[in-house]
């Protein structure tokens, strides 16, 4: 789902892509801020590129 994000995918892209709603996309995103400590939407992405996980 970060990479995704990271590649330029929308939240609604990404819930349909997935079959799961925006909300839960954005829980998720949220989630991953928190744990990784980004606070902006650079170092989302920085961290998305940088992942090897396939793109869903």
């Amino acid at each position: 789902m970060l990479a995704s994000f990271a590649r330029g995918h929308t939240y609604l892209q990404i819930s349909r892509r997935l079959g799961i709603t925006v909300a839960t996309v954005d829980t998720y995103m949220r989630r991953v801020r928190a744990k990784t400590g980004a606070v902006n939407t650079a170092e989302l992405v920085r961290l998305g590129l940088q992942l090897e996980w396939p793109v869903v």
